[in-house]
């Protein structure tokens, strides 16, 4: 094959993407903790199926507009930290072939290095041994091949999977955890799937999805199912491709504005170069379609009754377009991601405007934020809380996308981190005050957490079982041991032993019951002095999460 054109373009992700959502599950399993939050594989899966969902929308016959549709969807489905780094590989590979109808061998190999660069440029301080090792080396070491001997586009992906493959292998090498542990670097599994992937499609066997993964690999971003909604009428979505003079004086606002004055509710507007996203209810869809088409042209529309079965109420006070209500304004929005309903109320209580449900195995999207950014209009300032390490990027990203927007993305990598960094926000001092302030907070919580294993590995010397409970602690293995109770109160006294702290938090997980939650408190009150509080969180996953300041 010379060319690649845009209806093979996404036949060859259709098979990347097949590849990687069947082995999802593999790739969440090589987590360097054996803990059940694995969730590299699951974060990829979702981020490139968005991205394919929007390259199979994308009509064009021009291989460069399917590759923009698939980059901008990778954009926003981007979940976990390898998703984001997908999502600029393959961003930095638009941009290299931006304008070409098709696609050359040669072309193919520069995109590559151009989508290497990009992600590195993405991230602050980039880890070798991960995924951007093995897309830097992959992708430069092709090229080099390529010059040295030319091969037609088969070729090429031959060489860049067998490169992908040495640099994956070679991956524990550079990261001494991964060696530890006997592992492979997880997402760099999860781009070499996806070669893999498109390598089967240019040898005339592209892969299939497997049915037990079709329900996944089908999820597509809906606003609808997930926006909060009451009344009567339609949701009315569509993307406006902007007219040349609208796109450098598009104003979201504007636009957001109208719809509201025509009786729109539930509204998300989102702008991505030269397209409009808009989502709204609305008793009059035909009016919201004529202020978007004075933008410019549809790309896609859809229209749904929410409440078919009450349509005569709707039919009878058509006339009069339902008023939303306007939000007072504020100065501060506070957005948190949180997992469990007992923490989520205490977010709600400690002064949090939004809480998107994620975190471990289910990290928000860039679209999760971006959408709830959208709905605090009313507020001047916005603060985003992520919570965990995993979700700061997609955070990150949503921020750049709005960037008309005050946001600032305070790095909480715990939900311990989080409680307290919200529970010391100030809404009577300025945005960097805060900023500044909530960052010298965090920086004094100690986090620890207790789980259970998943599989049999060692970590610096520690042998874990599966089933075991392990005590964590700064990515250290406290303790370990079959029965939670025993291996909490060993963490417990080592705290008390040498931590100079002196407020003690413990959030219990959905899987303890009251009796052991006294047993805790019993034990607290016998053997510290330190302030100590329990909070009942039920959340998912890891029995207790401890902070300590």
């Amino acid at each position: 094959m010379d060319k690649l054109d845009a209806k093979q373009f996404r036949e060859m992700l259709k098979s990347g993407c097949a590849n990687l959502n069947n082995h999802a599950s593999e790739i969440n399993t090589l987590n360097v903790f054996p803990v059940p939050d694995g969730d590299t594989g699951t974060n990829m899966s979702m981020t490139f199926t968005n991205g394919y969902n929007e390259a199979e929308k994308c009509v064009s016959d021009n291989l460069s507009e399917v590759a923009k549709s698939f980059s901008r969807g990778l954009l926003m489905g981007a979940r976990g930290n390898s998703g984001v780094i997908t999502s600029q590989i393959f961003r930095g590979f638009y941009q290299s072939i931006d304008g070409k109808e098709t696609i050359g061998v040669q072309d193919i190999a520069d995109a590559f290095v151009n989508g290497s660069a990009v992600a590195y440029k993405a991230i602050m301080k980039p880890v070798e041994g991960t995924i951007l090792t093995v897309i830097r080396e992959s992708s430069e070491n092709t090229k080099q091949a390529l010059e040295e001997n030319p091969v037609d586009i088969n070729g090429y992906f031959t060489l860049l999977c067998e490169n992908a493959k040495i640099s994956l292998d070679h991956t524990p090498e550079i990261l001494p955890v991964l060696k530890e542990v006997g592992v492979v670097d997880s997402g760099g599994a999860g781009l070499l799937k996806i070669f893999e992937g498109f390598k089967a499609y240019i040898d005339g066997k592209p892969f299939e999805l497997n049915v037990q993964n079709e329900s996944q690999s089908n999820e597509e971003f809906n606003p609808a199912l997930l926006l909060e909604n009451e009344e009567f009428g339609y949701c009315t979505e569509f993307i406006v491709r902007l007219d040349e003079s609208y796109i450098k004086t598009f104003d979201e606002q504007i636009l957001k504005r109208k719809l509201t004055d025509m009786g729109g509710e539930s509204l998300v507007v989102v702008k991505d170069d030269d397209l409009v996203k808009v989502h709204v209810h609305t008793l009059k869809p035909g009016d919201a379609l004529n202020i978007g088409q004075r933008y410019g042209e549809f790309v896609k529309l859809k229209i749904e009754n929410m409440q078919e079965q009450h349509s005569s109420i709707i039919n009878s006070s058509s006339t009069q377009p339902k008023q939303s209500v306007e939000k007072p304004k504020q100065k501060y929005g506070i957005i948190v991601v949180s997992s469990g309903e007992g923490v989520d109320q205490l977010f709600k209580d400690l002064g949090a405007d939004v809480i998107i449900s994620g975190g471990q195995t289910m990290n928000p999207s860039t679209e999760d934020f971006v959408r709830e950014i959208n709905n605090l209009n009313n507020c001047e300032y916005i603060f985003i809380f992520p919570n965990n390490s995993n979700i700061i990027l997609a955070s990150k990203q949503a921020q750049a996308i709005c960037e008309g927007r005050n946001i600032y993305v305070v790095e909480t990598k715990s939900v311990l981190a989080g409680l307290s960094a919200v529970g010391m926000f100030n809404r009577e001092v300025s945005p960097d005050q805060n900023y500044n302030d909530l960052n010298d907070v965090i920086a004094n919580v100690d986090d620890y957490s207790i789980t259970y294993a998943v599989k049999d590995t060692v970590f610096e010397g520690v042998k874990v079982k599966k089933g075991d409970y392990m005590a964590i602690g700064k990515k250290d293995i406290i303790a370990t041991g079959k029965n939670r109770k025993k291996v909490l109160f060993k963490l417990l006294d080592n705290i008390f032993k040498d931590s100079e702290k002196d407020l003690l938090t413990i959030v219990v997980g959905e899987d303890v019951d009251d009796k052991e939650v006294k047993e805790l408190n019993d034990y607290l009150s016998k053997n510290t002095d330190m302030e100590t509080e329990v909070i009942i969180g039920k959340q998912p996953i890891y029995s207790y999460l401890i902070g300590l300041e």
